[in-house]
């Protein structure tokens, strides 16, 4: 008589293992999305970066093995700020690296007129819209991107939160972008600004 074997289970397959351990990534990356997103918008200011970063994530953890970690939500949180921070590091890296290909301009020779002219209106909507700002949203601005301090010195010499001081901030860069697609208006041929 011949004797079958039974069909291993699923718990007993090594492919069976790893798409459960899958599942339960995919669950709780599903279940953790919005506050990581929330996480790395608050440290990159911007919604849609905040998205593709935890795009990103998701998609490598997804190309390498699973790692195996007590509290996966917990570690996934962790990993958003860490991501958030790299891409904070390598934007700086980036600007600085792009400072070093902008041409210098030693004289005003090579300024075509019409570009300082609109560099001038440009600066005179930013400061409109800076002046329109609270006093202490202007403050904050001014003492991070004029006095180069950084959120937790203005936070503390504030007697505000970091999170206090990084709202003000997406406020005062909202109120400067948009002050900057606001048209501005038609000049009569002759007449001096």
């Amino acid at each position: 008589m011949m004797r079958i074997n039974p069909p291993p289970q699923p718990q007993d397959s090594p492919h069976a293992e790893a798409a459960g351990g899958r599942a339960h990534f995919l669950q709780v990356f599903l279940s953790q999305r919005s506050q990581m997103e929330a996480l790395v918008s608050r440290r990159v200011g911007c919604r849609a970066t905040a998205a593709d970063l935890v795009q990103d994530l998701f998609l490598r953890f997804w190309r390498r093995p699973l790692v195996q970690v007590e509290e996966l939500s917990t570690y996934l949180l962790r990993c958003a700020g860490n991501i958030a921070i790299d891409h904070l590091r390598s934007e700086g890296a980036r600007a600085r690296s792009n400072e070093g290909w902008l041409p210098e301009q030693s004289d005003n020779q090579g300024c075509e007129p019409q570009a300082a002219l609109e560099a001038g209106n440009d600066l005179r909507h930013v400061e409109a819209a800076l002046r329109s700002l609270p006093e202490r949203t202007r403050q904050i601005f001014l003492l991070n991107r004029i006095h180069g301090r950084k959120y937790a010195e203005i936070a503390k010499a504030m007697d505000l939160s970091q999170s206090a001081v990084e709202k003000h901030m997406m406020r005062a860069l909202q109120a400067c972008k948009a002050s900057l697609r606001e048209p501005s208006p038609p000049r009569m041929p002759g007449k001096a600004p």
